[in-house]
């Protein structure tokens, strides 16, 4: 059992330093659309949400500090600028649910992840 517990948190540790170095590798989408605001504090996000969407483990409601910055974030125009290596760990369930959650849900017919 413990095997399978430090094997999990090196999963976890190597999915969320994947999932940085995508969101802060300099994609010129990302930047352009930054840059015009739509993504509102995307570190921050990444910061206080990343344990709240993550596929591995059960779905829990987001802390304070999650939704106050997924309060400030166009969720339209972050789920549009999901990078396919970001949507293998993350869990489209779970970031609905903590739009939700948060009061800026995702609206009706937006494609979020995969």
């Amino acid at each position: 059992m413990a095997g399978s517990s430090s094997s999990s948190i090196l999963c976890l540790l190597l999915a969320t330093l994947m999932m940085a170095g995508i969101l802060f590798s300099g994609d010129q989408a990302v930047l352009v659309r930054a840059q015009g605001g739509c993504l509102g504090d995307l570190p921050g996000l990444l910061r206080a949400c990343m344990q709240f969407v993550q596929k591995i483990g059960p779905q829990t409601d987001p802390s304070q500090s999650c939704c106050d910055v997924m309060k400030k974030v166009n969720v339209t125009c972050v789920c549009d600028l999901i990078p396919a290596p970001v949507q293998l760990i993350i869990s489209s369930l779970k970031v609905a649910h903590v739009a939700q959650f948060c009061g800026n849900p995702i609206p009706a017919g937006v494609k979020c992840g995969s």
